[in-house]
């Protein structure tokens, strides 16, 4: 049976109440959300983003559908936080954040381009803590729970490496770097799998859903693809 979607002002207005409560929690995600609530034009801008972010999931008709699109909108938001998280666990700074915000933001001035991803990061995890909201406890989609945080993890790895090769400088780092550099296609490979998987899996798994697993290849050996073979 083909159950109707929920409409846009509904989403909004789970979204907004969730923002509201990230006051009170505690988790990372929630400390950067509140930081929306702190002044109204920054609370306006995140709502007029967060608006445009929800419309193609309530342009749905139908509820499977409507998982289908707020599964590919949080791809996009863990994608988006993914640069100002690397900076702030690996607390990168002086000549190195600059050398890395000049690949993503280009010749630009430094103290704009910081600003920006901050601002970016802020509400962006505004939005991820809503979509969460929404997928977990309006749509109850079984892919916001173990699937959809092993694919931030392995996208936060894979673009952990990418950045950690682009800033390596002293012998040690390049050495290390050489074997990040054979890594990225499998990591790569291992997202791209996982998105796929994620997209398809249905709403309510008759079964478990497994951990993808990969193996380091040996020599020249063939990569092992076992990924998402995935239930039981």
């Amino acid at each position: 049976m083909l159950l109707h979607a929920y409409n846009h002002a509904r989403l909004m207005e789970e979204s907004e109440s969730r923002v509201e409560m990230a006051a009170y929690l505690n988790t990372p995600a929630d400390t950067a959300a509140a930081r929306v609530l702190e002044s109204r034009e920054t609370y306006r801008r995140w709502e007029a983003e967060h608006d445009r972010l929800l419309r193609p999931v309530s342009e749905q008709r139908y509820l499977d559908q409507q998982v289908t699109a707020l599964r590919n909108t949080v791809f996009g938001l863990v994608h988006r936080r993914a640069l100002f998280e690397y900076l702030r666990l690996r607390q990168v700074t002086g000549t190195k954040r600059r050398r890395l915000l000049a690949i993503f933001y280009g010749p630009r001035d430094y103290t704009n381009a910081v600003l920006n991803e901050h601002g970016n990061y802020i509400r962006c995890s505004s939005s991820y803590v809503c979509t969460h909201h929404l997928g977990e406890n309006l749509l109850h989609d079984a892919a916001f729970e173990e699937p959809l945080q092993l694919y931030e993890q392995w996208y936060s790895e894979y673009f952990g490496a990418y950045c950690d090769s682009e800033l390596a400088e002293s012998d040690e780092e390049k050495r290390s770097c050489t074997s990040l550099d054979a890594l990225k296609p499998l990591l790569k490979y291992r997202i791209g799998e996982a998105r796929q998987a994620i997209l398809a899996m249905p709403q309510t798994p008759e079964k478990d859903w497994r951990e993808v697993e990969i193996r380091k290849p040996n020599g020249d050996t063939q990569r092992l693809r076992t990924l998402f073979a995935g239930q039981h």
